[in-house]
């Protein structure tokens, strides 16, 4: 975590140069930082607020858009709309600071990089513990043509295992999707493209996850 140290001797998170100029700027008792920000409504005018940045990531806005206002510890997209931005849902360029006089958005700050860093990993995270194998097709014993079975939930996962080992599987069989034989089979130019989220046309990951089902009938599948 980036540290400077300030004039009165505590830790800040933000070095001197990063904070420079930005009004209302102080450290928290527990390291966190505030900072004077505002929404701009083209009917209701500014809602002026305080932000809070905390190491972990975490923003809360207080707000005193009034001097009876009582709404604190909102979420930035929270303050936006409740500042009645017309615009919404772009809080990091709608709530701004003021950096040397001048509106500078959130965005074109350092007050968002621990956020950034937090949802960075929080995806990355995501995407490791989320369902990276690509989808499998079963030939109807009918028509011959070949059906796409896309494995993302424990019951795609069952159902694919179903129709494997189904010895009469037929196309009006198919779980969650109408089709008869007269339907067109997928073009072997698109079945090339598995439905893998790691890459369209991978082949080297597993046949299924299946969340722990205990409907799998195969040792090659990853329960």
């Amino acid at each position: 975590m980036a540290a400077a140290v300030v004039e009165d001797g505590s830790l800040t998170m933000f070095s001197e140069e990063e904070v420079k100029e930005m009004c209302g700027f102080k450290v928290g008792a527990d390291g966190h930082v505030e900072v004077t920000c505002g929404c701009t409504s083209y009917c209701y005018g500014d809602a002026v607020g305080t932000l809070r940045v905390f190491a972990d990531g975490d923003l809360e806005i207080s707000c005193d858009c009034t001097p009876g206002c009582e709404e604190d510890k909102l979420s930035p997209a929270a303050f936006e709309k409740h500042s009645g931005r017309e615009t919404a849902r772009k809080w990091k360029n709608n709530i701004s600071v003021i950096v040397d006089g001048e509106k500078v958005p959130l965005s074109k700050t350092a007050l968002l990089k621990y956020y950034n860093r937090a949802l960075t990993s929080t995806k990355s995270t995501a995407n490791a513990c989320r369902a990276c194998h690509r989808d499998e097709f079963v030939r109807c014993t009918k028509c011959s043509k070949h059906r796409r079975f896309r494995l993302r939930t424990k019951d795609e996962c069952r159902a694919y295992h179903d129709a494997l080992v189904d010895d009469d599987w037929k196309c009006s069989d198919m779980p969650y999707e109408k089709l008869t034989c007269d339907d067109e089979e997928e073009r072997g130019s698109h079945r090339v493209y598995r439905g893998c989220v790691r890459s369209t046309t991978c082949k080297g990951c597993t046949t299924c996850v299946c969340f722990g089902c205990d409907t799998c009938r195969f040792s090659d599948c990853c329960c």
